[in-house]
């Protein structure tokens, strides 16, 4: 279908893949965990983003009510949008409240690896901004050679918990500076101020042929 004309449009190919890894033992036999780093990239904001099907698109905010209306108002295939705070309510009522949180990150990691194993597409409302979290599910995208991608949506600082300021800054500071390949994402994204508003549409389709 015609994209409609004026409309600034950024794609992320299904050529951004992963970077060379290894799992040789260490000495004493310990494995080597897998170097999931890419060559990555900073995209600007966009009206309209467009990312390859059966890719990890990770987004991360210190504030979910504004995460969760990002994600619901621009990521068009609903069905994709995967996080924790939707499995601990699947949960409630089914699980004794001592055992949801491990519940719900078993079966919050089952159904991403689901989806990446069946090449859909995935986006995952991050529920911290520990790279520890980002880690594990980049490493399950990583071995199946799935595009990860990374935006991060500011707030206002009065939505930011004392305990997140740290977090936050390291994670705005390795982002800009094109660090964040070294995590395994081929691309990230910044949106502060009004740039959030300004991306309308999240896509996961391949780039248009030139016809």
């Amino acid at each position: 279908m015609a994209e409609a004309p004026k409309k600034r449009s950024v794609s992320i190919g299904a050529d951004e893949r992963t970077g060379w890894s290894s799992e040789r033992p260490r000495e004493g036999g310990r494995p080597r965990l897998a170097d999931v780093s890419v060559r990555g990239r900073v995209l600007r904001p966009s009206d309209r983003l467009r990312y390859s099907p059966g890719s990890l698109l990770m987004v991360v905010s210190a504030s979910k009510p504004d995460r969760d209306e990002f994600v619901g108002r621009t990521v068009e295939a609903q069905n994709a949008v995967l996080s924790l705070d939707k499995v601990r309510a699947l949960l409630a009522g089914r699980v004794d409240e001592d055992e949801i949180e491990a519940r719900a990150s078993e079966l919050l990691g089952a159904a991403v690896a689901k989806r990446l194993q069946a090449e859909e597409s995935v986006v995952l409302a991050a529920d911290t901004l520990s790279p520890e979290e980002r880690e594990r599910f980049v490493r399950l995208a990583a071995p199946l050679r799935r595009p990860r991608h990374l935006i991060l949506l500011e707030t206002a600082r009065d939505r930011v918990a004392e305990e997140d300021r740290a977090s936050l800054n390291a994670l705005r500071s390795t982002l800009d500076g094109d660090g964040l390949g070294a995590e395994g994402f081929h691309t990230s994204l910044r949106l502060g101020g009004g740039s959030g508003s300004e991306v309308k549409r999240i896509v996961f389709r391949p780039e248009p042929r030139d016809d």
